[in-house]
Protein backbone atom coordinates (compact mmCIF):
# COMPACT_ATOMS: atom_id res chain seq x y z
CA UNK A 1 0.00 0.00 0.00
CA UNK A 2 1.03 3.62 -0.46
CA UNK A 3 2.82 5.35 2.42
CA UNK A 4 2.40 8.86 3.74
CA UNK A 5 4.08 11.70 1.84
CA UNK A 6 7.34 13.28 2.86
CA UNK A 7 7.60 17.02 3.27
CA UNK A 8 9.37 17.30 -0.11
CA UNK A 9 6.57 15.65 -2.07
CA UNK A 10 3.35 17.28 -3.33
CA UNK A 11 0.34 16.68 -1.12
CA UNK A 12 -1.60 13.57 -2.17
CA UNK A 13 -4.38 11.46 -0.68
CA UNK A 14 -3.07 8.16 0.65
CA UNK A 15 -6.54 6.64 0.46
CA UNK A 16 -6.71 7.29 -3.28
CA UNK A 17 -3.24 5.85 -3.82
CA UNK A 18 -4.20 2.77 -1.82
CA UNK A 19 -7.31 2.31 -3.93
CA UNK A 20 -5.15 2.47 -7.05
CA UNK A 21 -2.85 -0.17 -5.55
CA UNK A 22 -5.90 -2.39 -5.05
CA UNK A 23 -6.89 -2.01 -8.69
CA UNK A 24 -3.38 -2.75 -9.96
CA UNK A 25 -3.24 -5.82 -7.74
CA UNK A 26 -6.58 -7.13 -9.00
CA UNK A 27 -5.29 -6.85 -12.56
CA UNK A 28 -1.98 -8.52 -11.69
CA UNK A 29 -3.70 -11.36 -9.79
CA UNK A 30 -6.48 -11.71 -12.36
CA UNK A 31 -9.00 -11.24 -9.57
CA UNK A 32 -8.61 -12.29 -5.94
CA UNK A 33 -10.37 -12.87 -2.67
CA UNK A 34 -9.92 -10.62 0.34
CA UNK A 35 -7.30 -12.81 2.04
CA UNK A 36 -5.18 -13.29 -1.09
CA UNK A 37 -5.32 -9.60 -1.89
CA UNK A 38 -4.49 -8.54 1.66
CA UNK A 39 -1.49 -10.88 1.70
CA UNK A 40 -0.32 -9.59 -1.67
CA UNK A 41 -0.51 -5.98 -0.46
CA UNK A 42 0.76 -6.74 3.06
CA UNK A 43 -2.36 -5.12 4.47
CA UNK A 44 -4.99 -6.19 7.00
CA UNK A 45 -8.04 -8.05 5.72
CA UNK A 46 -10.41 -5.52 7.27
CA UNK A 47 -8.75 -2.57 5.53
CA UNK A 48 -8.58 -4.45 2.23
CA UNK A 49 -12.24 -5.38 2.51
CA UNK A 50 -13.21 -1.77 3.14
CA UNK A 51 -11.39 -0.61 0.03
CA UNK A 52 -12.92 -3.39 -2.05
CA UNK A 53 -16.46 -2.56 -0.95
CA UNK A 54 -15.86 1.13 -1.65
CA UNK A 55 -14.59 0.36 -5.14
CA UNK A 56 -17.47 -2.02 -5.68
CA UNK A 57 -19.96 0.66 -4.67
CA UNK A 58 -18.26 3.03 -7.09
CA UNK A 59 -18.72 0.51 -9.89
CA UNK A 60 -15.03 -0.07 -10.58
CA UNK A 61 -14.83 -3.49 -8.93
CA UNK A 62 -17.31 -6.36 -9.01
CA UNK A 63 -17.59 -9.55 -6.98
CA UNK A 64 -17.86 -13.02 -8.54
CA UNK A 65 -18.31 -15.70 -5.89
CA UNK A 66 -15.67 -15.02 -3.26
CA UNK A 67 -13.34 -13.17 -5.63
CA UNK A 68 -13.25 -9.53 -6.66
CA UNK A 69 -12.21 -8.32 -10.11
CA UNK A 70 -12.12 -5.11 -12.08
CA UNK A 71 -15.53 -4.36 -13.58
CA UNK A 72 -16.48 -3.83 -17.20
CA UNK A 73 -16.95 -0.18 -16.33
CA UNK A 74 -13.19 0.14 -16.72
CA UNK A 75 -13.71 -0.33 -20.45
CA UNK A 76 -15.58 2.96 -20.56
CA UNK A 77 -12.59 4.86 -19.18
CA UNK A 78 -10.16 3.06 -21.48
CA UNK A 79 -12.19 3.60 -24.62
CA UNK A 80 -12.76 7.24 -23.73
CA UNK A 81 -9.03 7.88 -23.28
CA UNK A 82 -8.12 6.05 -26.47
CA UNK A 83 -10.76 7.79 -28.58
CA UNK A 84 -9.46 11.19 -27.42
CA UNK A 85 -6.13 10.44 -29.11
CA UNK A 86 -5.76 11.70 -32.70
CA UNK A 87 -3.02 9.11 -33.14
CA UNK A 88 -5.58 6.37 -32.55
CA UNK A 89 -8.47 7.80 -34.57
CA UNK A 90 -6.20 8.67 -37.50
CA UNK A 91 -3.62 5.89 -37.24
CA UNK A 92 -5.62 2.73 -36.63
CA UNK A 93 -6.56 2.18 -40.28
CA UNK A 94 -2.93 2.60 -41.30
CA UNK A 95 -1.86 0.09 -38.65
CA UNK A 96 -4.46 -2.35 -39.97
CA UNK A 97 -2.94 -1.87 -43.42
CA UNK A 98 0.55 -2.73 -42.16
CA UNK A 99 -0.72 -5.87 -40.44
CA UNK A 100 -2.59 -6.94 -43.58
CA UNK A 101 0.36 -6.31 -45.90
CA UNK A 102 2.96 -8.01 -43.70
CA UNK A 103 0.79 -10.71 -42.16
CA UNK A 104 2.33 -9.85 -38.77
CA UNK A 105 1.44 -7.84 -35.67
CA UNK A 106 1.55 -4.05 -36.02
CA UNK A 107 1.45 -1.66 -33.07
CA UNK A 108 0.74 2.01 -32.43
CA UNK A 109 2.56 3.14 -29.29
CA UNK A 110 2.70 6.26 -27.12
CA UNK A 111 4.91 7.19 -24.18
CA UNK A 112 3.58 8.26 -20.81
CA UNK A 113 5.48 8.51 -17.53
CA UNK A 114 8.52 6.93 -19.13
CA UNK A 115 6.83 3.73 -20.31
CA UNK A 116 5.34 2.62 -23.60
CA UNK A 117 1.58 2.12 -23.92
CA UNK A 118 0.16 0.09 -26.79
CA UNK A 119 -2.58 2.38 -28.05
CA UNK A 120 -3.62 -0.03 -30.79
CA UNK A 121 -2.53 -3.36 -32.24
CA UNK A 122 -3.57 -5.22 -35.35
CA UNK A 123 -2.98 -8.86 -36.22
CA UNK A 124 -2.02 -10.15 -39.67
CA UNK A 125 -2.94 -13.59 -40.93
CA UNK A 126 0.52 -15.13 -40.35
CA UNK A 127 1.07 -13.54 -36.93
CA UNK A 128 2.05 -15.75 -34.00
CA UNK A 129 2.34 -15.28 -30.24
CA UNK A 130 -1.26 -14.34 -29.52
CA UNK A 131 -1.02 -14.93 -25.75
CA UNK A 132 2.13 -12.84 -25.48
CA UNK A 133 0.65 -10.04 -27.56
CA UNK A 134 -2.49 -9.99 -25.42
CA UNK A 135 -0.42 -9.76 -22.23
CA UNK A 136 1.76 -7.08 -23.83
CA UNK A 137 -1.29 -4.98 -24.71
CA UNK A 138 -2.31 -4.97 -21.03
CA UNK A 139 1.09 -3.87 -19.73
CA UNK A 140 3.37 -0.88 -19.98
CA UNK A 141 6.54 -1.61 -21.96
CA UNK A 142 10.07 -0.61 -21.08
CA UNK A 143 10.98 1.69 -23.93
CA UNK A 144 14.54 0.44 -24.41
CA UNK A 145 13.55 -3.14 -25.25
CA UNK A 146 11.17 -2.48 -28.16
CA UNK A 147 11.54 -0.99 -31.62
CA UNK A 148 8.57 1.28 -31.01
CA UNK A 149 10.04 2.40 -27.70
CA UNK A 150 13.45 3.19 -29.14
CA UNK A 151 11.82 5.15 -31.97
CA UNK A 152 10.25 7.34 -29.29
CA UNK A 153 13.34 7.63 -27.09
CA UNK A 154 15.45 8.73 -30.06
CA UNK A 155 13.42 11.92 -30.44
CA UNK A 156 12.99 12.84 -26.79
CA UNK A 157 15.41 15.39 -25.29
CA UNK A 158 18.48 13.67 -23.84
CA UNK A 159 17.68 14.91 -20.33
CA UNK A 160 14.23 13.30 -20.59
CA UNK A 161 15.77 9.98 -21.62
CA UNK A 162 18.17 10.26 -18.67
CA UNK A 163 15.19 10.80 -16.35
CA UNK A 164 13.43 7.74 -17.76
CA UNK A 165 16.50 5.57 -17.28
CA UNK A 166 16.99 6.91 -13.75
CA UNK A 167 13.38 6.06 -12.91
CA UNK A 168 12.89 2.72 -14.68
CA UNK A 169 16.42 1.45 -15.27
CA UNK A 170 17.48 -0.73 -18.19
CA UNK A 171 16.34 -4.22 -17.18
CA UNK A 172 17.24 -7.11 -19.47
CA UNK A 173 14.62 -9.31 -21.10
CA UNK A 174 17.06 -11.37 -23.17
CA UNK A 175 20.83 -11.63 -23.59
CA UNK A 176 20.56 -9.10 -26.42
CA UNK A 177 18.75 -6.36 -24.46
CA UNK A 178 20.60 -3.05 -24.17
CA UNK A 179 21.54 -2.58 -20.51
CA UNK A 180 24.05 0.29 -20.57
CA UNK A 181 23.38 3.99 -21.04
CA UNK A 182 26.33 4.40 -23.39
CA UNK A 183 25.09 1.66 -25.70
CA UNK A 184 21.54 3.00 -25.55
CA UNK A 185 22.52 6.52 -26.58
CA UNK A 186 24.70 5.11 -29.38
CA UNK A 187 21.71 3.22 -30.74
CA UNK A 188 19.38 6.21 -30.40
CA UNK A 189 21.85 8.24 -32.47
CA UNK A 190 21.71 5.50 -35.12
CA UNK A 191 17.91 5.65 -35.08
CA UNK A 192 17.94 9.40 -35.75
CA UNK A 193 20.47 8.97 -38.56
CA UNK A 194 18.62 6.16 -40.37
CA UNK A 195 15.05 7.20 -39.51
CA UNK A 196 13.92 3.88 -38.05
CA UNK A 197 14.60 1.62 -35.08
CA UNK A 198 14.94 -2.11 -34.63
CA UNK A 199 14.50 -4.73 -31.95
CA UNK A 200 16.83 -7.63 -32.65
CA UNK A 201 15.56 -10.31 -30.25
CA UNK A 202 15.91 -7.83 -27.37
CA UNK A 203 12.38 -8.30 -26.05
CA UNK A 204 11.83 -11.98 -26.69
CA UNK A 205 14.07 -14.62 -28.23
CA UNK A 206 13.30 -15.40 -31.85
CA UNK A 207 11.36 -12.17 -32.47
CA UNK A 208 12.43 -9.01 -34.27
CA UNK A 209 10.73 -5.70 -34.96
CA UNK A 210 11.09 -2.45 -36.88
CA UNK A 211 9.75 0.87 -35.63
CA UNK A 212 9.47 4.48 -36.80
CA UNK A 213 8.55 7.70 -34.98
CA UNK A 214 5.50 9.89 -35.49
CA UNK A 215 6.39 13.54 -34.88
CA UNK A 216 4.57 16.84 -34.55
CA UNK A 217 5.22 19.94 -36.65
CA UNK A 218 7.67 21.26 -34.05
CA UNK A 219 9.67 18.03 -34.14
CA UNK A 220 8.55 16.57 -30.81
CA UNK A 221 7.65 12.89 -30.83
CA UNK A 222 3.98 11.94 -30.60
CA UNK A 223 4.35 8.18 -30.71
CA UNK A 224 5.55 5.43 -33.01
CA UNK A 225 4.50 2.46 -35.06
CA UNK A 226 6.14 -0.94 -35.38
CA UNK A 227 5.79 -4.32 -37.01
CA UNK A 228 7.08 -7.46 -35.30
CA UNK A 229 7.34 -11.13 -36.07
CA UNK A 230 9.55 -14.23 -36.07
CA UNK A 231 13.12 -13.51 -37.10
CA UNK A 232 12.59 -15.60 -40.24
CA UNK A 233 10.33 -12.82 -41.56
CA UNK A 234 13.32 -10.46 -41.44
CA UNK A 235 15.90 -12.97 -42.73
CA UNK A 236 16.68 -11.65 -46.20
CA UNK A 237 18.09 -8.20 -46.81
CA UNK A 238 15.45 -7.40 -49.41
CA UNK A 239 12.56 -8.46 -47.14
CA UNK A 240 14.04 -6.46 -44.30
CA UNK A 241 14.34 -3.33 -46.43
CA UNK A 242 10.78 -3.70 -47.68
CA UNK A 243 9.55 -3.81 -44.07
CA UNK A 244 11.64 -0.76 -43.19
CA UNK A 245 10.23 1.18 -46.14
CA UNK A 246 6.66 0.18 -45.25
CA UNK A 247 6.98 1.14 -41.58
CA UNK A 248 8.67 4.48 -42.30
CA UNK A 249 6.18 5.30 -45.06
CA UNK A 250 3.22 4.46 -42.82
CA UNK A 251 4.61 6.52 -39.95
CA UNK A 252 5.00 9.46 -42.33
CA UNK A 253 1.40 9.12 -43.55
CA UNK A 254 0.05 9.07 -39.98
CA UNK A 255 2.32 11.98 -39.05
CA UNK A 256 1.10 14.14 -41.94
CA UNK A 257 -2.55 13.35 -41.30
CA UNK A 258 -2.28 14.05 -37.57
CA UNK A 259 -0.50 17.34 -38.14
CA UNK A 260 -2.95 18.39 -40.86
CA UNK A 261 -5.87 17.58 -38.56
CA UNK A 262 -4.37 19.65 -35.77
CA UNK A 263 -3.67 22.55 -38.11
CA UNK A 264 -7.23 22.41 -39.47
CA UNK A 265 -8.58 22.64 -35.92
CA UNK A 266 -6.32 25.64 -35.25
CA UNK A 267 -7.57 27.42 -38.37
CA UNK A 268 -11.19 26.86 -37.37
CA UNK A 269 -10.51 28.24 -33.89
CA UNK A 270 -8.75 31.28 -35.38
CA UNK A 271 -11.79 32.03 -37.54
CA UNK A 272 -14.08 31.80 -34.55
Amino acid sequence: MATNNTDSEPRTLTTVLNAIDIMHALMYLNGAGVTELADHLDESKSTTYTYLKSLEKGGLVTKAGTDYRLSYAMLIFGEYVRNQSPLYTIGRDEIDGVATETGQYAHLVVEENGRGHNLYKSKGKQAVGDDYQMAKFQQRDYLHITASGKAILAYLPRERVEEIVDCHGLPARTERTITSRERLFEELADVREQGYSQNDEEEIEGFRAIGAPIRSRDGSVLGSISVSGPKSVFSSESDYQELVDLVVRTANVVEVNVNMSKRSSEIIQEKN
